[in-house]
């Protein structure tokens, strides 16, 4: 890592301290990783399990299939104790992710039989990491971090697939200053890269003008709180069933839903929604009636 992409990444950490994430400068492999969630679940859940539940437990949860484990992460589930007694329990508080302690650790090393990775920035939300953030040198550009991850999730027995690196849902790339780039996990047949062909689905920030948000720090601002970033991994992506896809919607499509919701909170009559031809109007519908038929709101 560069002096520069060094400086980057802690000015990123203390932004998201400001924004009152809980800095883990302890977890550092896959052990702390792993205490750590222990300790978030079983304070969520009112349990306490035993080491070969733990044990148990992860076994059920981690997986390799990234459609899978996304729908894990939303669900509520059940786990049979060693007793023989259920239990009944989510990963993170799925019905106000605003309650769930969000925390960002970084140089996290996962070593497994066939890899060795590191990564720069990642967040966690109740002790899961669900957000990487890799940062290149201002004079790189970001694209290359996308590479970076794509060759990543391609290394046999990566940690992307036997780790609790497996919840995963989005990536966010950025040289600092002038380009940030953020994108959904998906296993393996959505998740192609090619540096001219680039055929991951890769989404731009922007404010509610439509003005493209590039630079870190306000792509932060804008993004990264976390009641803002609980809406848009916990209601803002979409898991194709049809597909076993996951996709994440882009601002302006983020920012129709919740227009939409307004008029209809504050019964301020019809209105429209106009979307250039190929830009989502029908995922933006889809999500709205969602929503709307589940008597949801945006808090």
């Amino acid at each position: 890592m560069s002096a520069k992409e060094s400086t980057i990444e802690q000015e990123l950490i203390c932004h998201l301290q400001e924004l009152n994430y809980v800095y883990r400068n302890d977890i550092r492999n896959s052990e702390t990783l792993r205490n750590n969630f222990r300790e978030k679940f079983e304070k969520l859940n009112f349990v306490h399990l035993s080491d070969h539940e733990f044990d148990r437990l992860l076994g059920d949860i981690i997986t390799p299939d990234v459609f899978k484990a996304s729908q894990t992460l939303r669900e509520k589930q059940t786990f049979i104790r060693d007793d023989g007694t259920p239990l009944n329990y989510t990963l993170v508080n799925i019905k106000d992710w605003c309650k769930n302690t969000y925390e960002v650790c970084n140089q996290l090393r996962i070593n497994t039989e066939d890899s060795n990775h590191r990564y720069d920035v990642v967040i966690l939300i109740n002790g899961l990491p669900l957000v990487q953030i890799e940062l290149k040198d201002v004079t790189i550009s970001p694209i290359k971090a996308i590479e970076q991850i794509a060759k990543y999730k391609k290394d046999r027995g990566n940690g992307y697939t036997n780790t609790l690196m497996c919840f995963m849902q989005l990536f966010i790339v950025s040289n600092g200053a002038s380009n940030t780039l953020y994108f959904a996990n998906n296993n393996d047949e959505f998740f192609k890269f090619d540096a001219d062909e680039q055929y991951l689905p890769v989404c731009r920030a922007a404010n509610h003008e439509g003005h493209k948000v590039l630079n870190l720090h306000a792509f932060t601002s804008l993004m990264l709180p976390k009641c803002t970033l609980g809406r848009l991994i916990s209601r803002y992506m979409v898991l194709v069933q049809s597909t076993r896809q996951m996709m994440v919607m882009r601002p302006y499509q983020i920012y129709a839903v919740e227009s939409i919701l307004q008029c209809v909170d504050q019964n301020s009559g019809n209105g429209y929604i106009w979307h250039t031809t190929g830009s989502g109007k029908t995922l933006t519908s889809f999500k709205t009636a969602q929503i709307l038929s589940k008597d949801e709101r945006i808090k």
